[in-house]
């Protein structure tokens, strides 16, 4: 009976815990929490890798030259709701003219929307052959030490697609990005990402295998940690299911599980994905993440 009563007494102090401390940190306190998360379901789907994953709109939360093979238009979205009852939401949206590649996107993360963390993000690409450089500027409005403050910044990335089959991506985020004295001298935290993405096989065919490997450099001290990803499936008809797991390196400490599950829903040949991302969190619980993505 008191080793019961001491389960619920653990279970409880846990739970405070959450609620009292991690929620607010995660939610408004540390600076440029939100846009360390991943940009879309599929990414999270596979750890948060994304310096190397290209075609996709939510390229531009990792590197902005991966938008450059995106083929006409592409847009996406994508909601996770916490156990505590913040909830994260991103979009974005890419459009392809010629040789050059424009994208935007948003997100918030927040109890809600009129508190929430913001970032608003905007890109211009440019490819020539196989190689394509980006740039974007972001703005960012958070809730430090109890005040809203705001900050632009930008990131610069580079991508090298040989055709569907392999894509290298360099990405360099948040370059600039003072909060001002409001918030003490805090900036956006800079990070630094290299990333090798591999198709197994045709991804035009009925089989899908890809993995990515990447490697990201947080600065101001932190230690650099690698990200693995793997995604299979089998698309018929223009229909499929794929499968994705990812393994998240990270040297410090954090509540949330190194690996990570998500699967897609393919349709419409490929024009429309389905996407689920899942990640065991000991803190937040078990964190759920849904997306579309539109790609006519």
């Amino acid at each position: 009976m008191n080793g019961r009563r001491d389960g619920v007494t653990r279970r409880l102090l846990v739970t405070l815990l959450c609620n009292a401390v991690l929620v607010p940190f995660l939610a408004a306190q540390s600076a440029g929490s939100l846009g360390m998360l991943p940009g879309s379901a599929r990414a999270a789907g596979m750890g948060g890798a994304g310096a190397a994953m290209v075609g996709d709109a939510g390229a531009i939360f990792a590197n902005p030259a991966g938008l450059a093979t995106v083929h006409h238009l592409a847009i996406e979205g994508s909601y996770e709701a916490y156990p505590t009852g913040v909830t994260l939401s991103t979009g974005a949206l890419a459009l392809r003219v010629g040789r050059f590649t424009w994208g935007a996107g948003a997100a918030a993360l927040g109890p809600t929307y009129t508190t929430a963390d913001l970032l608003g993000v905007s890109s211009l690409v440019l490819r020539t052959g196989m190689v394509a450089v980006g740039a974007t500027a972001k703005y960012a409005r958070e809730t430090l030490g109890g005040a809203r403050v705001d900050a632009w910044a930008g990131d610069a990335g580079l991508a090298i697609a040989v055709f569907d089959l392999m894509a290298l991506g360099v990405s360099v985020q948040n370059i600039g990005g003072d909060f001002g004295q409001a918030a003490g001298g805090v900036h956006l935290p800079r990070r630094t990402r290299a990333g090798f993405t591999l198709n197994y096989v045709d991804p035009q065919g009925t089989l899908r295998l890809l993995t990515t490997l990447e490697g990201q450099w947080p600065a101001g001290g932190g230690s650099a940690f690698v990200v693995l990803g793997l995604e299979s499936g089998v698309v018929t008809r223009g229909l499929g299911v794929l499968g994705r797991v990812g393994y998240v390196g990270h040297s410090g400490v954090t509540s949330a599980a190194p690996f990570t599950a998500g699967a897609s829903v393919e349709l419409g040949g490929g024009r429309l994905h389905l996407d689920y991302a899942y990640r065991a969190d000991d803190a937040l619980g078990a964190r759920h993440r849904m997306g579309l993505r539109w790609m006519p």
